[in-house]
């Protein structure tokens, strides 16, 4: 087994860690499901302590990872979950899918890497091959705004879900170029030594990760969104003002602890550093975060404009972070 299938492996063992396990205190007849179009990682260590928190004010959850973006917002779309945490702006408006978002997860926070040898800067990149997260997703966005920009057109383009798994094939030679998140653009360059650098990139900020649910949910079930969504809010508060917090509640929960030493060592420098760069947002979302994203994913293509003739309220309630805020503060 290699170092990353154990990491994997390690992280799915950890993923059933988690899974509500149920209490006297906390039992309920129905669990919400939840649908992460992402790994379970340190990266997403935050959004588990969130849901934790919701569990302990009587909001039990189950949590099913999706190697695919778009297999959780189709799981939320066809009632398989009840809420998704990806990015749904694409899918709403090609396909009228009753979902609206209520808090903004992340920021696009990514870096396009490269071997240096063979690319030296984008025009190099024109016509050659191109890794990417997954079809549709920020990635890609970047993607395609930066080659625009450059004035290239990318090659075969391919998929490869997981920042650490592309990581893991430029380390192996496997792959030349694509964009990975923070953490995993300071592990490559820490691991590759000189081979790789990072290319110009982006300086704005759009959302990443979000979350949602359907609109009949959201209607039926506010009180737990209410709770999520506020469980939510209060910890990017927090995190905002102190990122240890985010080891600090992984250690007193037991989150993630069958994940390997060396990664869990990481967890309050990631924190600190993805605080510094932008990608968590105390404000949780706004009209005026949801416009830049219209801009960002016109300008990428996945959406279609243009973007000033879009409507914030066709995408988003922001009745439940709104209601957050009044308790909460902020």
């Amino acid at each position: 087994m290699t170092l990353f299938q154990s990491i994997r492996a390690a992280a799915m063992a950890a993923l059933v860690a988690v899974l509500p396990l149920g209490s006297a205190a906390t039992a309920q007849t129905t669990k919400v499901q939840v649908a992460l179009g992402d790994t379970i990682s340190v990266e997403t260590l935050a959004y588990l302590i969130a849901l934790e928190r919701a569990k302990e004010r009587g909001v039990d959850y189950n949590l099913t990872s999706f190697a695919k973006e778009e297999l959780a917002i189709q799981a939320v779309v066809n009632g398989q979950a009840d809420l998704g945490i990806g990015t749904p702006y694409s899918v709403v408006q090609k396909s009228k899918a009753p979902l609206k978002a209520v808090f903004q997860v992340t920021r696009l926070v990514f870096f396009a890497v490269a071997d240096k040898q063979l690319y030296k800067t984008w025009k190099d990149l024109d016509g050659q091959p191109f890794v990417f997260h997954a079809r549709g997703t920020g990635t890609e966005a970047i993607g395609n705004i930066l080659a625009e920009r450059n004035g290239i057109k990318f090659g075969q383009r391919s998929y490869v879900a997981g920042s650490e798994n592309r990581v893991v094939a430029m380390l192996n030679g496997q792959i030349k170029a694509t964009i990975v998140d923070l953490a995993n653009k300071n592990l490559l360059l820490a691991k590759g030594g000189d081979r790789f650098h990072v290319l110009p990139g982006l300086d704005e900020k759009a959302s990443d990760e979000i979350l949602f649910g359907r609109t009949d949910w959201l209607a039926k079930n506010q009180a737990a969104t209410d709770v999520i969504v506020e469980e939510f809010a209060r910890l990017w508060q927090q995190m905002a003002q102190n990122p240890k917090i985010i080891e600090q509640e992984r250690a007193k929960r037991g989150l993630l602890k069958d994940l390997p030493k060396e990664l869990l060592a990481n967890v309050d420098k990631f924190y600190a550093e993805a605080v510094e760069n932008g990608v968590f947002d105390k404000t949780g979302g706004s009209p005026a975060a949801v416009r830049a994203d219209f801009d960002f994913y016109t300008q990428a293509g996945q959406m279609t404009g243009p973007a000033a003739e879009l409507k914030v309220e066709e995408f988003w309630d922001f009745g439940p972070l709104e209601r957050a805020r009044k308790k909460i503060g902020g």
